[in-house]
């Protein structure tokens, strides 16, 4: 099956570079499903959907999504038919996010988080975000450097409300065990684990993560 299609979702804060070190075989055409914009007030649920309109359903395709691109993709896997869906530090449903997320959520303290502080990362938080040497700490601070903190907040917004309970089938969720944004205690049952993963793992242990997704037996 040359040609077949892995459409990629990268994480909030982040671009297409995240999943840089992914290097598949030939056989497989990498699309990045880059961000855009968000109108005022949008749902994740719609976002997704208007996201998904890039994808070529006339063929097989496969999902990867990172962390908020998890949930992202989790909404397209519910209303299209991917041959399989991976998530990476991610949840599949609301009930994964940490009790205090959903309680900020309800609260709706993000909206009182001023724009200019969102982008104010400092080491111990680059550090949060599972950065592990000066590679991954450069390429953190770079993507938190070129992100958009009005998407962001409204990203943050759609993450705290978001309610999805229904779990995709052909889906296989990937995670951490020393992920700090998404703390694997509050996930619900993730299918594969990283012992030491951090949250930007997909990244620090590409290589580990890429062999286990290849060693499913869902691309073949």
């Amino acid at each position: 099956m040359p040609g077949r299609k892995i459409y990629f979702i990268s994480g909030l804060g982040a671009d297409r570079r995240a999943f840089k070190r992914f290097i598949f075989p030939a056989e497989f055409e990498l699309v990045h499903l880059d961000w855009i914009p968000a109108l005022p007030d949008e749902s994740l649920e719609n976002y997704a959907a208007r996201l998904a309109s890039a994808i070529d359903t006339s063929a097989p395709f496969y999902l990867i999504g990172l962390s908020f691109g998890g949930m992202l993709a989790t909404e397209i896997a519910k209303k299209l038919t991917p041959v399989h869906t991976f998530l990476i530090s991610s949840t599949t449903t609301f009930k994964g996010l940490p009790w205090y997320y959903r309680m900020a959520g309800s609260l709706r303290l993000q909206k009182l988080l001023p724009v200019k502080y969102i982008k104010k990362f400092n080491t111990v938080g680059l550090k949060l975000l599972g950065a592990k040497g000066p590679k991954e700490t450069s390429l953190l601070r770079q993507l938190v450097t070129d992100s958009d903190p009005y998407f962001i907040k409204w990203a943050l917004t759609c993450i705290l409300e978001w309610r999805n309970t229904e779990r995709p089938v052909n889906l296989t969720h990937i995670h951490g065990t020393t992920d700090y944004i998404l703390p694997l205690q509050y996930t619900t049952k993730p299918d594969l684990i990283i012992n030491g993963g951090g949250h930007f793992m997909v990244y620090v242990n590409a290589q580990e993560i890429l062999r286990l997704m290849l060693n499913t037996g869902h691309f073949y």
